[in-house]
């Protein structure tokens, strides 16, 4: 097999950027309704599940949805960059660790240039919420509590590095549901995320960076004693 026959685009590549160049060139934005599955084959002049075999493709990164008797819409992610692995199943032992590193390296920097936006509204409105879950449902508090570091790598204003923040919390986020069970401190917890929200509207980088790293590297301390 020549090299050139391993690189040719398939039908089902070429359909897939066909209906990426729909959807851009025709200005729908995430939400929009786009053409059914029979006026697409039709436009294409391909048979219907050559087309799905595409559509399947472009569902599974996000690009559009599929509603069960509604018709196919922009996705979520249609721009985003960096995109989770939807088959990543379960992580455990060094992996967890791996992802706290992950985080470490990542999210203290970000919280710095969160500061020097002073950007806390947002993350305000997370921590009240929060706070009404301390005495609630798992589930809710880990919810909440991603979403805060969710939106302080959006504070900080780089796209890109939101979007991989927001992969790793996505991906794993049962094991980020796990870490909050292992470390099993929720007021500690809320604290922690309360000093480095003063800190970002403060407008004190070095304060926000040194409290994100301190407060990961105590989640962090927790689960390997647990492990």
């Amino acid at each position: 097999m020549s090299h050139s026959e391993v690189t040719r685009p398939t039908l089902s590549d070429a359909l897939t950027e066909r209906m990426l160049d729909l959807i851009r060139q025709g200005g729908h934005r995430p939400g929009d309704r786009l053409p059914s599955t029979r006026e697409l084959s039709q436009r294409f002049a391909v048979t219907t599940p050559t087309l799905r075999e595409a559509l399947r493709r472009l569902e599974a990164t996000g690009a559009i949805e599929m509603r069960h008797g509604s018709g196919i819409y922009v996705g979520a992610a249609i721009e985003r960059v960096v995109l989770p692995n939807p088959n990543v199943r379960q992580i455990h032992g060094e992996q967890l660790l791996d992802l706290l590193d992950a985080r470490i390296l990542i999210e203290p920097p970000l919280a710095a240039r969160a500061a020097l936006n002073k950007r806390g509204a947002e993350l305000r409105t997370l921590l009240d919420r929060a706070a009404q879950y301390l005495q609630g449902r798992d589930t809710e508090l880990a919810e909440v509590n991603l979403d805060f570091h969710r939106s302080v790598a959006r504070a900080a204003g780089n796209g890109v590095l939101a979007e991989v923040v927001d992969s790793l919390l996505t991906v794993h986020a049962s094991e980020q549901r796990e870490i909050l069970r292992l470390f099993d401190d929720r007021r500690r917890d809320y604290e922690e995320h309360l000093a480095i929200l003063e800190a970002i509207v403060d407008g004190d980088p070095q304060s926000a960076g040194e409290l994100m790293k301190a407060h990961l590297l105590d989640v962090k301390t927790v689960i390997e004693q647990r492990m």
